[in-house]
């Protein structure tokens, strides 16, 4: 099989009638399939997709994983050349993989890209998690070729280009399948948010690329799963910033710039509390509390990545801080930073 589709769905039945049918539509070849892999819904799911979609496989997990545990495990025995990782409230559009398929197809050593996603209610819109392409800051904190902090460009084109990112977005995210396999997908711990990240991370310290090819268009809801700003969210992204941060960077920064990023999540942690978000509050803590808890298990995992390193010095890790540039420089574009790209090769 050339491609398969993957759509991890939990408790999704709504989502699965609402957006299925522009994948079932514009992915009908007789070189891919379509797969919506349960993780243990108590839903209709099922009935849904048996009865609506005839032409969707599904797959049954047996209890809820999360979304990194939860794909290692639909994708376990899936042998096709390439995987696309795509939420189940995303909606495709017309030639929306073979710009993609093209793309790796010509390179290699890309491991992964992702299409231009776009918000399903303001369409005009780049979407916050994933836009024309992810990077990061020399802190951690993840930012798009298009969206920086909570602030989203309109679409004028200005984000065309097929490039080299940082990271892939697991909204929708086109993966090789040997390449998934050799590394072993996403690191289960993180249970959900940023291990992606953390995969495309994985990948480009071994050598390969991570891509963005804008000609193939996707709309994706968002906040389907835990909405923007709920607590549970926040402690993820704390936590697992400092499970990506330690597990990948190399020798000479690592401690550095965990250490700066520990004072200011205690910035963001203070600001929580002052603004009587106590919850929130409490999740940094947390967050930082289970980090230190993991050490361990982590320190297994850095050894053994690190022994396997070709790469380190990334051109897609941007220089300074986002954080800085969005709230004192007031740089709220992506084309306002200094920051080059490279087109793919």
């Amino acid at each position: 099989m050339k491609l398969s589709v993957v759509i991890l769905n939990w408790n999704g039945s709504h989502h699965l009638r609402r957006f299925l049918p522009s994948v079932v539509k514009y992915s009908n070849y007789d070189w891919a399939e379509i797969v919506v892999a349960d993780n243990h819904s108590e839903d209709d799911s099922r009935k849904t997709v048996e009865q609506e979609f005839s032409e969707v496989k599904y797959l049954q997990l047996d209890r809820n994983y999360g979304f990194a545990e939860g794909y290692n495990r639909a994708l376990k025995d899936n042998d096709a050349e390439y995987l696309i990782l795509l939420n189940s409230d995303v909606e495709v559009t017309e030639n929306w993989l073979e710009p993609m398929i093209q793309l790796m197809d010509s390179n290699p050593l890309v491991g992964a890209c992702q299409p231009k996603i776009m918000q399903l209610d303001h369409p005009g819109k780049f979407e916050y998690a994933g836009a024309s392409g992810g990077f990061i800051d020399k802190y951690g904190y993840p930012f798009c070729r298009g969206r920086i902090v909570n602030f989203q460009e309109n679409d004028m084109g200005q984000y065309d280009r097929p490039i080299s990112i940082f990271w892939a977005s697991g909204a929708a995210m086109l993966v090789r399948g040997k390449y998934w396999h050799e590394f072993n997908g996403f690191d289960s711990d993180f249970w959900a948010h940023m291990e992606e990240i953390d995969l495309s991370w994985r990948m480009k310290n071994r050598g390969y690329k991570v891509a963005v090819c804008p000609q193939s268009k996707v709309f994706h809801l968002g906040g389907g799963s835990l909405s923007y700003g709920s607590p549970q969210k926040i402690y993820l992204n704390f936590r697992n910033n400092l499970f990506l941060l330690y597990k990948n960077l190399p020798k000479g920064k690592v401690y550095t710039t965990l250490f700066i990023r520990m004072v200011l999540d205690g910035v963001a942690a203070v600001h929580f509390l002052l603004t009587g978000q106590f919850k929130a509050f409490s999740k940094v803590l947390g967050a930082h509390r289970d980090f230190y808890r993991n050490l361990g298990k982590l320190s297994k995992k850095r050894k053994e990545l690190l022994s396997k390193a070709v790469s380190s010095n990334h051109p897609e890790i941007y220089h300074g801080s986002i954080i800085f540039d969005f709230f004192i420089a007031k740089r709220r574009t992506f084309s306002s930073l200094n920051f080059p790209v490279n087109e793919i090769d």
